[in-house]
């Protein structure tokens, strides 16, 4: 079994966000290797929710995970388990290693810390309260008694073994001086309550491991052995500058994507490509091939960029394999899900069906669709100034460009893109342009912008009043 710890037992993951903000980027690439590891191998994948800080922790906060997670097709088999409701194992855990001799009372303040360490070479707890032999009792913290000598190995299936020196390990907080069990604790015993067989998380989370080890090891000791889960922290993801990526400088809201219009497919293919490939080389691939082809062994331990215009392009490949009608059905779903101003109405009309394989080849989201035919669905239509200033304003002969193409539409006996053309060729000769430099002044007329769909086949669907309308009422402007 590719990534496993060799004693054929279930392989068993979990994702565990904290409900303290919207789902990271990070955190859904991390979900998205368990769940595809999971069934690769038959095995369960488990949604655990981290909620041990009550002062950050928020309840609405946990919608936006599950609703993350399953929009990127990572579902859960289990959970969600909370921790704030199972506080009564830690306390449990807590008793067998204070009995055992692993964990020590400590009434230390943070200021009697730095008072006492202010000059030792080495920063950290120092021990203090190691061999003073204090009860436990309110306002006294419980700490774990790390090893004087030797190594914690961490046998990691992505960097091999990971050695932390214990005398680098200070005496650990476990248990909060309120009795509340911390994070590090915690964590063990949901994993060792829940059989979890990998753990499979972020590079940052490494430090800790050696932590976790100690604590698994001393659990083992006071009570029934379980076995070490094996672990694999996967590469942190980067910016532009090679920094850890962070909600409070870069865009990294899993949501936020969702809303600007990105396909979780696209979203999916980008994220798993970030610290693996598969062995194809093949950059394009569904979630079936992620299972397929997706080994811990293969993961990268390189920090990977998370490049914004990278994961534009991939939606963009997306969005043009849809057909006409899957597009304009996700359009549609996407401004119902966003109350866009346009409203859904548009991408249920023939017009849109007309126009949907023209704005597809254009579009990098779902969210651009909307500009590129607010020119017909808008309730009120006005010119872009910027595009009225430069294609008409500052144009000399663009008055009498639109003047003749208002003449010459309105004796069209066919109102077809192929007729306009035709027309507006013969206006261009009669000014000595090119067909581009005839069009600009009528497009921003009649689409109000200078960029944005073929101009003859807009106008087709535009129809002829309303065009002819609008070519007047941009010739009165230039009056």
């Amino acid at each position: 079994m590719s990534g496993a710890s060799g004693s054929g037992r279930r392989v068993r993951v979990r994702i565990a966000p904290s409900p303290t903000g919207y789902i990271h980027v990070g955190t859904a690439r991390t979900a998205l290797y368990n769940w595809a590891f999971a069934r690769q191998h038959g095995g369960d994948f488990i949604l655990r929710i981290e909620d041990t800080d009550t002062e950050r922790s928020r309840e609405e906060w946990v919608g936006g995970i599950m609703a993350g997670l399953e929009w990127i097709g990572s579902r859960w088999d289990e959970g969600p388990y909370r921790q704030s409701e199972r506080t009564a194992l830690y306390r449990e855990a807590a008793d067998h290693l204070f009995r055992s001799g692993a964990l020590y009372a400590c009434d230390c303040t943070r200021e009697d810390v730095l008072e006492r360490t202010r000059d030792n070479p080495t920063p950290g707890y120092d021990g203090y309260c190691r061999q003073r032999g204090l009860e436990r009792g309110p306002g006294r913290a419980l700490r774990f008694a790390v090893p004087t000598g030797g190594v914690t190995v961490v046998h990691d299936l992505v960097r091999g073994d990971v050695e932390f020196a214990n005398s680098t390990i200070e005496d650990f907080v476990v248990v909060k001086s309120n009795g509340d069990a911390l994070f590090v604790l915690a964590v063990v015993v949901d994993d060792r309550d829940m059989a979890v067989s990998h753990v499979v998380r972020s590079e940052e989370h490494l430090p800790t491991t050696p932590k976790a080890v100690l604590l698994w090891e001393a659990l083992n000791a006071a009570g029934p052995a379980v076995e070490l889960p094996a672990f694999a922290h996967l590469p942190v993801l980067v910016n532009e500058k090679r920094q850890k990526i962070s909600k409070r400088r870069d865009r990294v809201a899993l949501e936020d994507y969702e809303a600007d219009g990105f396909l979780p497919e696209a979203m999916a293919n980008y994220l798993s490509l970030l610290g693996w490939s598969p062995p194809s080389g093949e950059e394009f691939f569904s979630l079936d091939d992620l299972v397929r082809d997706f080994r811990l062994e293969d993961v990268n331990h390189s920090p990977a960029f998370f490049d914004n215009q990278r994961l534009a392009h991939f939606n963009g490949v997306y969005l043009r394999a849809l057909s006409d009608e899957e597009f304009t059905a996700r359009v549609r779903e996407w401004a119902e899900r966003t109350g866009h101003s346009l409203g859904t109405a548009p991408y249920s009309t023939a017009a849109f069906a007309v126009l949907a394989p023209l704005v597809k080849e254009r579009v990098t989201t779902l969210a651009d669709a909307p500009d590129y035919v607010s020119f017909l669905f808008a309730e009120h239509f006005e010119m872009e100034e910027a595009s009225f200033d430069k294609a008409i304003a500052r144009d000399t002969t663009a008055p009498s460009i639109i003047a003749a193409a208002r003449e010459r539409f309105a004796g069209l006996i066919e109102w077809a893109a192929a007729d306009l053309k035709e027309a507006l060729e013969a206006i261009a000769a009669d000014h000595e342009r090119k067909l581009a430099k005839a069009q600009a002044p009528v497009r921003v007329a009649t689409l109000g912008r200078s960029v944005g769909l073929p101009l003859f086949e807009s106008l087709e669907v535009l129809g002829r009043n309303e065009t002819l309308a609008r070519l007047e009422r941009a010739l009165e402007r230039t009056r």
